[in-house]
């Protein structure tokens, strides 16, 4: 008989399991033995049509019932084996219950055998989660990446995704890895949504908190840079749920992760060439289109190439208050970074013409790291003033100065304000903020 896709699968209602999860091999100690039958189970239900008149949950143990005659297993066991197919029905495979969990940040599956996710900072190697061989890896990739309209081949072997919570995957097949696919998935944490969820955490003090709502609801342009994993997206998002309801804000973004609460907010998503349609759509056309739809806000989830240029010009046209990040190891990286994309933009401009643009266009830099202990910090804000000879003048506002380790090895540091003397502080004042902590009090 010829094989089934997949995909024909797919279409299945979910339903809730009512047997307890369990993590791999913790139960089934004969790996050799679970892989077989899960593999021989999930091909008899792609190659077969589930009977009308059988409930999912009901045709899933019938089959488990044929594979397993034979074979003394305890409740526990063939419970876990039920937990594995469902999961394979109804959710993502293996990585199922570890999407599930609050505790893991980021999900890395570099071969069958070899899963790694990151806790509190941390990555470890988790020995509870397997999949069966490269194509159930693949397998897993295609049923999460084809329902969003992408494509995964030999032809276009990487691909950028986005779950409905907001987490981010990016999956990379051969002939490009070596090792065979790769899928990593970055998950939106769910309890990092407000300001006071970040101070909680330690993220910042309260008169940085204060400090850039007000440059936020001042409309002062804002670049949030950071290393991979520092927490950008986290930090952009709660900056933008400082812009008011009046005001009409457009977000681009190559997978829409930033999820704003207000009322008039256009969310734009960049296109990648798939078999349905060859046209790519690129985040420097989608910042060229927004100017011509009348936004307040231009929020731009990263800049990496051409569109610097498009989103600094909008900066410096009338559409003040924009955010944005890139990736970049400090406020000074980032400005050189930004020169960079703008010559790669095919922008014949001299460098002195390009600094003066980007002087006039940035007010404040915020960067954001991941400390040796994988806690995340708001380490800098910064504040950009006029020019130091060629050089844009950077004036660090805010600072986390470290001092060391503690006994459990967690970096020791504080945060100390470095200067009350703010170059934009009565565009601040004008709007009704009153920053008591830079030693003067103003009437709202």
């Amino acid at each position: 008989m010829k094989k089934k896709s997949f995909e024909s699968i797919f279409s299945i209602s979910q339903i809730e399991s009512k047997v307890e999860d369990s993590k791999d091999y913790e139960i089934f100690e004969d790996k050799d033995l679970l892989d077989d039958l899960r593999s021989r189970i999930i091909q008899n239900i792609i190659d077969d049509n589930i009977p009308k008149q059988m409930n999912l949950n009901d045709y899933i143990n019938s089959e488990i019932d044929k594979n397993l005659n034979g074979l003394d297993l305890s409740n526990e066991k063939r419970n876990h084996i039920f937990n594995l197919i469902d999961n394979e029905i109804n959710g993502l495979g293996p990585i199922t219950e570890l999407l599930k969990d609050e505790n893991i940040t980021e999900i890395m599956v570099n071969a069958p055998n070899e899963v790694y996710v990151e806790i509190d900072g941390k990555i470890v190697r988790d020995e509870s989660v397997s999949f069966i061989n490269d194509a159930h890896i693949l397998r897993t990739i295609q049923k999460i990446v084809q329902p969003l309209g992408r494509t995964i081949d030999s032809s276009k072997p990487m691909v950028d995704a986005r779950l409905k919570d907001g987490s981010r995957i990016n999956a990379i097949i051969p002939p490009l890895s070596l090792k065979g696919p790769v899928l990593t998935v970055r998950k939106f944490k769910k309890d990092l949504n407000s300001i006071e969820d970040i101070l909680r955490n330690g993220t910042l003090t309260r008169d940085m908190a204060v400090f850039l709502e007000a440059c936020v609801k001042s409309k002062l342009n804002i670049l949030v840079c950071g290393g991979t994993g520092s927490g950008k997206t986290t930090v952009l998002n709660i900056l933008s749920s400082f812009i008011g309801d009046d005001e009409r804000i457009i977000t681009i973004e190559d997978a829409a992760e930033l999820k704003l609460h207000q009322n008039h907010v256009i969310s734009l998503e960049t296109r990648t060439d798939n078999y349905q349609s060859k046209s790519e759509v690129t985040i420097r056309d989608l910042v060229r289109n927004s100017l011509r739809m009348r936004p307040d806000r231009i929020i731009v989830g990263e800049v990496r190439g051409g569109e610097a240029f498009d989103m600094l010009q909008a900066m410096n046209t009338g559409h003040e208050g924009s955010l944005t990040t890139l990736h970049a190891n400090s406020p000074a990286d980032a400005l050189n970074r930004l020169e960079t994309m703008v010559l790669m933009g095919g922008i014949e401009i001299p460098v002195s013409a390009i600094r003066d643009y980007i002087e006039n266009a940035i007010d404040i830099v915020v960067e954001v790291a991941r400390l040796s202990d994988g806690r995340r910090k708001i380490v800098e804000i910064s504040e950009i003033d006029g020019f130091n000879n060629d050089d844009i003048n950077i004036v660090p506002i805010f600072k986390f100065i470290e001092k060391g380790l503690t006994k459990d090895l967690q970096v020791d540091g504080e945060f100390k304000l470095l200067t009350k003397k703010i170059k934009t502080i009565n565009k601040i004042i004008s709007k009704g903020f009153d920053l008591d902590f830079l030693g003067e009090s103003h009437e709202k």
